[in-house]
């Protein structure tokens, strides 16, 4: 019932769609559709971390670029003229579906002009970079909240000293093996999927690749390809601990990255004829929303106490790891993820206050708990994402505040999934989101 139901909303929305496709609005609006479309890939032929996927017509690839010289005026001079364009239309449409697929059109073209700038060097503030990109300003922490979740932790973890140490020392019982992490986290995923099956009617012929590589500035990376496939790196240069299986499993892939794209593909981009969405910009609202989402996905499929179930019942013994001590583990890394804005804290030291790499490592390792390497790794992603970092805490607070707002808490799942189904389904703005 819950799958016809959410079928019977995606089918309505497509009827609607299909009657408002002949008027002249509908018509210009993708015109302009296309033009940003065309205008991202142009961009991304220079800044190569712009496009994050692409699976839509050949047509609108842009031929390739001659010489290195980045055209930013030109490129700027675009942006606002098809932003221009849109607000004129939004501003006069009469079909509501129109009016909010022009805003959402005009919100991720402002991030265009944010990425460009920042990508011909000329930076801002970690707050501004955040508002041009992510179109949000994420909240500021000092270190005394910081220090009064550690002292949380300092009561609940075995043994005396540093908590950063006791952490750690908790943690490492927890490490995979690397010959099993092919089983461990093709588990965590298959049991992912079986959860968001459950309330999803997925395309038929979706599928996914797990490779693990090297050498990356991410833990983990979901590249979309179309057709309702996707390509899941896990990056193995850091120690992968059993928590991450089941992060990997619901936030790459069910009902995390790899659902967020396909449903955007089939009921946007196929049914309703929605061209934007075949492209996927990186820099831009629409990763708030991917984050936030994936990382909520992770509570949608394992709520309450599941997580620590299915790691104890399935993947421990399947890595050959002890669960004793699992149960302290589980209950610290619920208070470690309050400390998770600590690393906006450190993105701001980096970006606004000229921290040092070592400063930064230093306050990674005291506030968010990290070891060595994960620190150093944070650092390298912050430098080469910069604000990005905010799409994975605020986006996720703003994900669940959403959907648990209009009636979508633990205590009615089925409504969960609705609400969430509907946000993975549609472009959302974030004033939208606000609601």
């Amino acid at each position: 019932m819950k799958n016809l139901f959410f079928l019977l909303i995606i089918s309505i929305l497509a009827i609607s769609c299909t009657k408002n496709a002949d008027k002249p609005e509908t018509k210009l609006l993708n015109k302009y559709a296309a033009e940003y479309v065309r205008l991202g890939l142009t961009i991304g032929e220079y800044d190569k971390d712009f496009v994050d996927a692409y699976y839509g017509p050949d047509s609108l690839k842009p031929k390739a670029v001659e010489g290195d010289e980045f055209p930013r005026d030109s490129l700027l001079a675009s942006v606002n003229s098809l932003m221009n364009d849109i607000k004129l239309l939004a501003t006069s449409a009469e079909v509501d579906s129109n009016k909010m697929r022009a805003t959402w059109l005009y919100d991720q073209l402002a991030s265009f002009s944010g990425r460009v700038k920042i990508f011909s060097g000329e930076h801002s503030t970690f707050d501004q970079e955040s508002k041009q990109l992510f179109d949000v300003t994420a909240p500021v922490n000092t270190e005394d909240y910081f220090k009064a979740q550690l002292v949380l932790l300092d009561s609940l973890l075995p043994g005396k000293g540093n908590v950063n140490d006791r952490f750690q020392k908790l943690a490492n019982k927890f490490i995979i093996p690397k010959d099993k992490l092919d089983p461990v986290i093709k588990a965590a995923i298959a049991e992912s999927r079986k959860r968001t099956l459950a309330h999803y009617k997925l395309p038929a012929g979706e599928s996914f690749t797990l490779e693990f590589v090297t050498d990356k500035p991410w833990n983990g990376y979901n590249w979309y390809k179309g057709k309702y496939q996707s390509v899941v790196q896990i990056n193995t240069d850091l120690k992968i601990f059993i928590d991450r299986a089941i992060d990997v499993g619901s936030h790459e892939s069910y009902p995390g990255h790899h659902v967020y794209n396909m449903m955007l593909e089939k009921n946007l981009y196929h049914d309703r004829g929605y061209v934007e969405l075949s492209m996927y910009p990186l820099f831009s609202p629409q990763s708030l929303i991917a984050e936030g989402s994936a990382n909520y996905g992770i509570e949608m499929a394992f709520p309450g106490n599941e997580k620590i179930k299915f790691a104890k019942n399935v993947l421990l013994p399947l890595a050959g790891l002890d669960t004793t001590g699992a149960g302290a583990y589980f209950r610290a890394l619920v208070i470690k993820s309050n400390l998770n804005y600590a690393r906006n804290e450190a993105a701001r030291g980096l970006i606004d206050d000229n921290w040092s790499q070592s400063k930064a490592r230093t306050y990674l390792k005291k506030y968010c708990l990290m070891n060595d390497e994960t620190a150093e790794k944070s650092v390298s992603f912050i430098k080469k994402y910069r604000a990005y970092v905010i799409n994975y805490n605020y986006g996720l607070d703003l994900v669940k505040h959403h959907i648990e707002k209009n009636g979508g808490t633990a205590k009615d799942p089925a409504k969960r999934w609705e609400l969430f189904g509907k946000l993975l389904s549609n472009e959302v703005t974030m004033d939208e989101l606000a609601k």
